[in-house]
């Protein structure tokens, strides 16, 4: 049987300077938990938001889904810099109870009237943003496990969003809060290749 949780090291892939310094620079610690995300498509979105904002980690059900070419086809390249986790479902709780001890607030991203919108929460800095399953979301006891439940406001008359787009929203408002530094996307965080304004 496969370790219930493993890690997934960014290869040593041979680098010009831009990618060398890249792979240097701090990452916000917020670690985007998509274990209960099923189709490689999202997941592979999935990647490609958490390396474009540069999160700690992006942490999958199982790492072997990066060779599928689903996901690769929409995470393009954005797999051999992002750094990866896998986390099976079934152990969800223990890998959860070990962010809270590294002193991570687990927060969920839910379709629940009591949760607090993501319009009016404060992100913690150190977070685990958990992603529910297509279609039906998070199990209650998974629920029950995190510290916050976060909702997306919505007025339209189908009450979900694809999973990708959602947590591409809570991570943007995470970085409004905590944005590391004012070089936006485009130059790879790097201050030599800012634009002049």
């Amino acid at each position: 049987m496969p370790n219930a949780v493993s890690s997934h090291a960014v290869p040593n892939l041979a680098m010009n300077p831009r990618q060398q310094r890249y792979s240097q620079l701090p990452r916000h610690p917020l670690v985007l938990c998509a274990s209960l995300v099923g189709n490689p498509m999202n997941l592979g979105a999935l990647c490609r938001t958490a390396e474009a904002c540069r999160l700690e980690s992006l942490v999958l059900p199982d790492v072997g889904i990066i060779e599928e070419r689903q996901f690769r086809r929409v995470a393009v390249t954005t797999h051999h810099w992002q750094p990866l986790q896998a986390c099976a479902p079934a152990h969800l709780i223990p890998w959860l109870e070990a962010q809270r001890e590294r002193g991570y607030t687990r927060l969920a991203l839910a379709c629940d009237n009591q949760a607090q919108s993501l319009m009016t929460a404060t992100f913690p800095q150190r977070a685990v943003l958990l992603l529910g399953r297509e279609l039906t979301g998070i199990p209650a006891e998974l629920l029950a496990q995190c510290d916050q439940t976060l909702v997306i406001p919505q007025y339209g008359l189908v009450d979900s969003l694809n999973v990708q787009t959602a947590a591409a929203m809570a991570v943007y408002e995470y970085l409004r809060q905590w944005g590391l530094d004012p070089f936006p996307r485009g130059n790879g965080g790097d201050p030599a290749n800012a634009s002049p304004q």
